[in-house]
C-alpha cells in the first residue's frame, strides 16, 4: 500500500528527517511511535506532499508521489487525519464533513460516507448543526476523523489522535480506529502514547532525531526492555 525508501528531509541547515525507510501493507495498522521532536509529525506530512521532499521515494500503490501536490494524494486515497484536528470552527459539524467530500462528485457516495461517519460517531449526527468550536475536544477529534472518511480513504495517517484527549476519550478513538481499518482502510498511526499505539497496530517502528531506530511486530516490542524503560516508565 505505502513503501517509503530513504526518506531525507531538512528545513535549511536543520536535518529532520535521515533515511526514513517504513512499509503499510494492504488492511495494516502500522504504528510510528516516539517522543516529541523525534520527526514523527514532518514524516507524515512528506508522505501527505505537505513538506518538500529532499531524498528518498515515496511509492502508493505501486506509483510514485513524491512529486504529486497534497489534493492529488488526497485523490488517490491517501488521507491525513492532522495534529490537533485542524477543523473548521466558524462552520457547523454537517458543514465540516461536507467538506471532507470536496473532492467526492458522487452524491451517493457522498451520502453512503455520511452514514458511514455517523455510524461510528451518533455523537455528530446529534451536533450535525452545531458550530464546530462548540464540540468537545474529543468531540472535535472524532469530527476530524469523521471528516477524513467522507473521501473514502484507502490509506488512513492519524497524527497523534490521542493528544490532548481524557483517557476514556482516548480508548474510545482507539476502537473507533480499529473499526476503521476493519472496513478494510490501512492505518499509518503517528503517536507519542506508545502503549495505546502497539496494543493497536500489528507493525509498529520507533523514531529518535529522525532515525529508524527499531521496528518489529508490536506486541514484541511491547515487551522490549529498551521500550518498556524509554516509553512506559517501567
Amino acid at each position: 500500500m505505502l513503501k517509503v525508501e530513504r526518506l531525507d528531509v531538512a528545513f535549511g541547515r536543520l536535518h529532520i528527517l535521515r533515511g526514513i525507510s517504513l512499509e503499510v501493507g494492504e488492511r495494516e495498522i502500522v504504528s510510528l511511535v516516539g517522543g516529541n521532536g523525534a520527526g514523527k509529525t514532518t514524516f507524515i506530512h512528506s508522505v501527505s506532499g505537505l513538506v518538500h521532499v529532499r531524498g528518498g521515494q515515496i511509492s502508493y500503490r505501486g506509483t510514485f508521489i513524491q512529486n504529486l501536490p497534497p489534493h492529488e494524494r488526497v485523490h488517490l486515497g491517501l488521507v491525513q487525519v492532522p495534529e490537533g484536528r485542524r477543523i473548521f470552527p466558524e462552520m457547523t459539524t454537517q458543514e465540516n464533513l461536507e467538506m471532507g467530500a470536496y473532492l467526492v462528485p458522487d452524491k451517493k457516495v457522498h451520502e453512503e460516507a455520511l452514514q458511514t461517519v455517523f455510524s461510528f460517531f451518533p455523537i455528530l449526527k446529534e451536533r450535525q448543526f452545531q458550530k464546530a468550536q462548540t464540540l468537545s475536544g474529543g468531540e472535535q477529534q472524532m469530527l476530524a476523523i469523521g471528516r477524513s472518511l467522507m473521501c473514502k480513504p484507502r490509506l488512513l495517517m492519524l497524527d497523534e489522535p490521542s493528544l490532548g484527549l481524557a483517557p476514556i476519550v482516548v480508548k474510545a478513538i482507539f476502537r473507533i480506529v480499529k473499526g476503521i481499518n476493519e472496513l478494510g482502510v490501512s492505518i499509518l498511526l503517528v503517536e507519542q502514547n506508545v502503549r495505546q499505539a502497539l496494543a493497536i497496530s500489528g507493525r509498529a517502528y520507533v523514531i529518535e532525531n529522525g532515525m529508524i531506530v527499531m521496528e518489529g511486530e508490536s506486541k514484541h516490542l511491547l515487551k522490549d526492555e529498551n521500550i518498556m524503560k524509554t516509553y512506559l516508565g517501567m
